[in-house]
């Protein structure tokens, strides 16, 4: 039962698949994020606003050129 503590090393451990599955989980909730604002905004002009499909459907366009401009990577950021 001892061994086992005595075996264990601090910082040995390979975490590759944990830092993998820890970006994809960011980068999923950073674009379904974006998503589910951009369909909100659509669906809120369209049914609640007297704004048509026409400005609903622009309005919706340039909140998502916008945040996939924001979300994106940037070159030389270190991950």
């Amino acid at each position: 039962m001892g061994e086992k503590a005595a075996s264990y090393h601090r910082g040995e451990m390979d975490i590759a698949e944990q830092a993998s599955t820890f970006q994809g989980f960011i980068a999923l909730t950073k674009w379904g994020s974006l998503a589910m604002a951009v369909v909100l905004l659509f669906a809120t002009l369209i049914f609640c606003t007297p704004a048509g499909f026409f400005q609903a459907a622009i309005a919706a366009f340039v909140v998502a050129v916008v945040g996939v401009l924001m979300l994106r990577s940037k070159p030389g950021a270190a991950h």
